[in-house]
């Protein structure tokens, strides 16, 4: 199994640079189509003046927010064709971002955006998008951290979270075309004092056994933490230089309110490093 198309969202953020380096790059590895995709941030439910020639604040700032669109498609398609990426294509959509990646993520087998960064809130976003497209875009997430100078591929040594999950499972699963390649992975259980551990949660022999079937060689290693699990996460990719985190996503919708599990929510909020996540 492999990615046969990879979308990223392009938008005007300062971060979108980095967004678009790490799509191309994976991109390239896998063969894969890429897609840029940008919203206007107009959703489609709302209404507009239909006299043209009516003052129309509304309407010139639907105007700017298309005109911000097409040039974040446009430094996306200058960026992709000097990163060497043959297969791609644009997709602008006339909708919200969150509502525009939902869609797009219906095509492709991975969607690379950005971390949530409140100081580069995309236009016509009401929510941050990560969390939402993690339990509802039914597809793995390629996340890049809204802080960092991170150089050189990444997947060189990815760090695997095991709990035992199914979510976790799929994760693994997801990201088995950045695994094979790799050149080091470690598999980590963590004994959490926080909490009790799933059913299985350190039976990472097993979940190694699976991942050799699949052409992928990892180190399982076993830690203690009495810290909150998302932080022993980043700590722990970060002590032994890890470059991509993969990991289950757990959260749920309540009526208007999205809740993520206390490890997602750490991660998703304090990532210093790209994180491949499922639900």
């Amino acid at each position: 199994m492999g990615y046969a198309t990879i979308a990223v969202h392009c938008d005007r953020s300062p971060r979108a640079a980095a967004r678009y380096a790490l799509a191309a790059q994976v991109a390239r590895a896998t063969g894969a189509h890429l897609t840029g995709v940008a919203a206007t941030g107009v959703s489609r439910y709302a209404e507009w003046p239909r006299d043209p020639a009516a003052p129309a604040p509304l309407a010139t700032a639907r105007e700017q927010w298309h005109r911000q669109a097409q040039a974040a498609l446009a430094s996306f398609e200058r960026r992709a064709a000097a990163a060497g990426v043959e297969r791609r294509s644009l997709y602008l959509v006339d909708d919200d971002p969150e509502s525009a990646l939902l869609l797009s993520a219906r095509h492709a087998d991975l969607l690379v955006l950005g971390q949530a960064d409140a100081r580069a809130v995309p236009p016509g976003a009401i929510r941050p998008l990560p969390p939402e497209l993690l339990l509802h875009a039914g597809r793995p997430l390629l996340l890049v951290p809204a802080q960092g100078t991170r150089s050189g591929p990444v997947g060189r040594h990815p760090l695997l979270a095991w709990d035992g999950s199914p979510r976790a499972a799929r994760a693994f699963t997801d990201a088995l075309p950045l695994l094979r390649p790799a050149g080091r992975v470690t598999l980590l259980t963590l004994d959490d004092d926080a909490g009790p551990a799933p059913h299985d949660a350190r039976a990472g022999d097993d979940m190694a056994l699976y991942l050799s079937r699949h052409g992928v060689r990892v180190d399982v290693v076993a830690e203690s933490t009495r810290a909150d699990a998302g932080s022993a996460l980043l700590r722990a990719a970060a002590a032994r230089g890890c470059d991509l985190l993969v990991m289950g996503g757990y959260g749920h919708r309540r009526l208007r309110e999205t809740l993520l599990g206390g490890t997602t929510r750490t991660v998703l909020r304090d990532m210093t490093l790209p994180v491949l996540i499922s639900h």
